[in-house]
């Protein structure tokens, strides 16, 4: 299959869709929240992916809650089932998601982040490489976000919300390599059904020595919608 010299080879790129989103009062799963331009939070993810790594890019996504309207809305991707929404966190919803994949690594995105496009695009290279980050926004440091320190040489340390003198937060956007995957699964397993995907990630770091590099987006918009307000901040970059 021929390449264009626009994109990169695509990795495997999970959207991670499978929570109520109680907190934005909204009766559809939170990824179909509508934006000002017309588009869904989802299609909105979509498009970025396909700007960054071409129309064929595979997508799987997580789906739990109302699954049945993701599903009419995206019928292009493959779709992975978390039957326990409800009592689970994002740590289960991307261990299925893993567990799923083939070989190769992972590209990761909660299904709620709205995103400059140019994120993902800045990205390729450490796809390209098969090298593992976390996406980070340095320009605040709120205490109801994950944040995240580095060590001596500048890889990921610690990644929670409850980090203190965080350098910066998380922002959703995430890539296991091919050689890490194994690992992160492993500890996606142990951590607790309420942990986010970060405490898997924070367990690698330690008990494996995975190497996670930050990503500095701090130039780019990337909101994640929890509550109107986000919404609303979201609604003035697209």
């Amino acid at each position: 299959m021929p390449k264009t010299s626009a994109h990169t080879t695509a990795p495997h790129i999970v959207i991670l869709a499978a929570g109520m989103g109680s907190r934005l009062g909204r009766s559809l799963p939170k990824p179909l929240t509508e934006l000002s331009d017309g588009r869904t939070i989802m299609q909105q993810q979509f498009d970025n992916i396909h700007a960054a790594f071409g129309p064929s890019a595979r997508v799987t996504i997580v789906v739990g809650y109302k699954l049945e309207h993701i599903v009419e809305a995206f019928p292009q991707a493959d779709f992975v089932y978390n039957e326990q929404y409800d009592q689970t966190n994002t740590s289960k919803s991307l261990l299925r998601a893993l567990k799923s994949t083939k070989d190769g690594g992972v590209l990761w995105m909660n299904g709620d982040v709205v995103f400059d496009p140019e994120a993902l695009k800045r990205s390729r290279s450490l796809v390209a490489a098969d090298r593992s980050f976390v996406s980070v926004n340095t320009a605040k440091v709120s205490d109801e976000e994950v944040k995240y320190t580095t060590d001596a040489e500048g890889f990921i340390q610690k990644l929670s919300k409850q980090v203190r003198g965080g350098l910066g937060e998380a922002v959703g956007i995430n890539y296991i390599s091919s050689s890490d995957k194994a690992a992160l699964m492993h500890h996606l397993r142990r951590v607790d059904d309420q942990d986010y995907f970060e405490r898997g990630i924070e367990l690698a770091i330690e008990h494996d020595g995975v190497l996670i590099e930050p990503v500095d987006i701090s130039d780019l918009y990337a909101v994640e919608i929890d509550f109107a307000e986000d919404l609303e901040r979201a609604n003035l970059f697209v």
